[in-house]
């Protein structure tokens, strides 16, 4: 008996599979997904950036200060340009400390005080004047210059964290070339008051709390603009609060952010024996109060139909430029509180009585006016943006010379 044997059915080879990369080009899903690395060299490129700018704005109005050209009685050594004014201010707080009371003139009025200032950056002052030769006034100037690197870092850290390392580098930039970017190099308080409010924003963004709180008190013991900056954390933790987001920490954050301006409105009170004692020294000491715009506006009329000094012209033409950078950055996308910050710096410099022609300087903290700017040169093709920035620094330069060898009051 035969038995038939059947074999199942083979089915067809299948097709090859088409050629792919090679395995070492296949990218594993976990780490396709991954956030791209930031840049190391951003922080240090923006930084020196910023360095390299103001440097040149220095050596040039040195150099014009103290060139073969001008007569001897004449000259003006670095130091001297640098350490002028109000740093004068600061050096003699160093050395003599504060006032007891408000000093009288020979008629019986009160003169100015250096209970005005506040203590942070004599402070700094004092610690690291053992440590540099050349007395207070050179260690002034470091603080200021030192202060000055740490903004710029913090002027890149918001601007890479909003739009990009490019619009970061760029931001730290346009802040070293500015108008009066020259008084960022003096010993003044600017510089100082620039990098902790650029970080405690940053912080605010980022929702560490605890650092905007602190960073936003020692600005408080840096300048009385440090109202702004406490207006944005304080509401930006109130916000937080309010939506139970972040624990405790915004709670801590809004307690500490006024502590400093508070402190050194309390510290002035008892010095001076009465409860308002830092206003009475502003409003009638240094003759420095609110009007909501009056002087300014019929400064800028006087100016229209008489002459003045050059400054005048700039200080006002950098008002006029604030305001319209104000108009643009409330349009951008960038987070409300750059918005706020920068509008009650333009609100506090645009409504105060007096020394009009320091109201440009007021405004060097308003960095965040800079944004939308940062960004077009960003989006500008390199040799546009190279152009605008060496522009701005001839501009920039020019005007350090000028305040650095002719003009002869606070810039």
């Amino acid at each position: 008996m035969l038995v038939r044997v059947i074999a199942p059915p083979v089915s067809p080879l299948p097709p090859a599979p088409l050629p792919g990369p090679p395995p070492a080009a296949r990218i594993p899903a976990p780490v396709a997904a991954a956030a791209p690395v930031r840049p190391r060299f951003g922080p240090a490129i923006a930084i020196l950036l910023y360095a390299v700018l103001r440097a040149t704005g220095v050596a040039a109005a040195w150099w014009f200060a103290s060139g073969p050209g001008i007569p001897a009685g004449q000259r003006r050594g670095l130091l001297r340009m640098l350490s002028a004014y109000d740093a004068n201010w600061y050096v003699g707080i160093v050395r003599y400390g504060y006032d007891t009371a408000i000093p009288l003139k020979l008629d019986g009025g009160l003169a100015t005080t250096n209970l005005a200032f506040f203590p942070l950056f004599p402070a700094l002052i004092a610690a690291l004047d053992p440590l540099l030769p050349g007395g207070p006034e050179v260690a002034g100037v470091a603080v200021s210059w030192l202060a000055g690197l740490a903004a710029a870092g913090g002027l890149y850290a918001i601007g890479a964290h909003l739009r990009g390392r490019g619009r970061g580098i760029l931001l730290a930039a346009l802040w070293a070339v500015l108008p009066h970017a020259f008084i960022e190099s003096m010993g003044y308080t600017e510089t100082l008051f620039t990098a902790l409010a650029a970080w405690s924003l940053y912080a605010v963004i980022r929702r560490r709390w605890l650092a905007a709180g602190l960073l936003c008190l020692l600005a408080g013991l840096t300048r009385p603009t440090a109202a702004a900056l406490i207006l944005v954390v304080g509401l930006s933790a109130l916000i937080a609060v309010t939506r139970r987001r972040d624990g405790w920490r915004p709670w801590a954050g809004g307690v500490l952010a006024p502590l400093g301006l508070l402190g050194h409105m309390a510290w002035v009170g008892d010095r001076l024996g009465r409860p308002d004692g830092y206003f009475h020294v502003q409003n009638d000491a240094w003759k420095m109060t609110y009007d909501w715009g009056q002087y300014t506006v019929s400064t800028i009329g006087t100016l229209l139909s008489e002459s003045s000094p050059p400054a005048m012209y700039a200080v006002t033409l950098t008002l006029v430029v604030a305001i319209g950078l104000l108009v643009v950055l409330v349009t951008a996308r960038v987070p409300w509180q750059l918005k706020l910050f920068s509008a009650v710096l333009l609100a506090m410099s645009f409504f105060g009585h007096g020394y009009y022609h320091s109201k440009a300087r007021l405004l060097l903290p308003a960095f965040p006016l800079l944004l939308p700017a940062a960004a077009a040169l960003a989006r500008a093709r390199r040799p546009v943006a190279v152009a605008v920035l060496a522009t701005l620094t001839v501009i920039s330069t020019g005007y350090g010379i000028y305040l650095g060898t002719v003009w002869t009051f606070s810039p």
